[in-house]
């Protein structure tokens, strides 16, 4: 778990650990597998996935496509310096950027 905090803590020094934490334990099984551990930003169909089954259903955002992909575009500058994106790097900004944080608490 301490990689994953230090990995956000790149992008946010007070990244709270115990969310971190159970944001680890909640996708354990993504970031087991190589192929899932990582945001292809350039993949379409990644990125709706993102916003469908995170955004949408995890977080429980109810705003428009756009004002979602502009969030995960966002992050995905953000993120631009690393060419593989962490996972949850990536969606511990995603629900830092919507203020939903609170969800892993």
């Amino acid at each position: 778990m301490s990689n994953h905090l230090e990995e956000i803590q790149k992008y946010d020094a007070k990244a709270d650990a115990d969310i971190v934490a159970n944001m680890a334990k909640t996708y354990r099984l993504v970031l087991s597998k190589r192929d899932s551990a990582y945001v292809a930003v350039s993949d379409a169909d990644e990125l709706k996935t993102v916003r469908e089954n995170f955004l949408k259903k995890k977080l429980g955002l109810t705003d428009s496509d756009d004002k979602l992909d502009a969030i995960i575009a966002d992050v995905a500058e953000e993120m631009k310096a690393d060419r593989m994106k962490e996972r949850l790097t990536f969606y511990y900004l995603c629900a830092k950027k919507a203020g939903k944080l609170s969800v892993f608490s």
